[in-house]
């Protein structure tokens, strides 16, 4: 695989209330710079947006669910209703700093269009997801013999939302394929945290419970 794994500076991280907010939302938020367009789609309640909004971003978020905008619009944040599946190709190019992505790839239909529009939207693009090979999902179809069910994905497999999951090196392996760059790549374990070591695609692949990516087109650089 040509994709290169960094481990992400985590400075402050503790400073803004870790435990008020999801491991991958606070990585993000140290992903950006203050100041930047953000577009967060699949926002949900919009617990991401206020964080950013908190450190000077200018945050707006794209969601499925009517209950989610109104909960947004509750909070004085700019969410519309959409579908990343649809909607995302009405954006211009280059329209925001970053489009963020946020445990939401897996219930999308069309997984490698959405990711290739997120990276024609914005000049960035952040991307986490559970990892359907992390060693509890494995273990749970190794001897229990049906689909897995964690904290993070706790749906049974008729009632869940999610249609393509995808194991970290099934996502390596798709940014190869549609010539994404990989600027910032982080596993994460079964509480959130990153795995801080250095480690071969195959260690994070089965150790790490989702992963969190920073995304640009080929040939683009910080």
């Amino acid at each position: 695989m040509t994709a290169q794994q960094q481990v992400l500076p985590l400075s402050g991280l503790a400073a803004r209330g870790s435990e008020n907010h999801r491991g991958d939302h606070l990585l993000m938020a140290e992903m950006i710079s203050g100041g930047s367009k953000v577009l967060d789609v699949g926002c949900g309640e919009g617990d991401l947006l206020q964080l950013l909004e908190a450190r000077g971003i200018d945050g707006r978020g794209i969601e499925l669910s009517r209950e989610g905008v109104n909960r947004c619009v509750s909070k004085g944040l700019a969410v519309v209703q959409g579908d990343a599946d649809t909607d995302l190709v009405n954006y211009p190019d280059d329209a925001f700093d970053y489009v963020i992505l946020s445990q939401t790839l897996q219930a999308t239909r069309q997984p490698k269009a959405v990711l290739e529009n997120l990276l024609r939207i914005g000049r960035r693009a952040i991307v986490s997801f559970p990892n359907f090979g992390f060693w509890k999902m494995r273990l749970q179809l190794l001897v229990g013999g049906h689909m897995p069910r964690t904290e993070n994905l706790p749906a049974t497999w008729y009632d869940t939302p999610n249609i393509h999951f995808c194991t970290i090196k099934d996502f390596v392996q798709l940014c190869d394929e549609i010539n994404v760059k990989m600027e910032r790549a982080v596993a994460l374990d079964l509480y959130g945290r990153p795995l801080r070591l250095n480690a071969p695609w195959w260690f994070w692949n089965m150790f790490g419970e989702q992963g969190v990516f920073l995304l640009s087109r080929a040939g683009k650089s910080r």
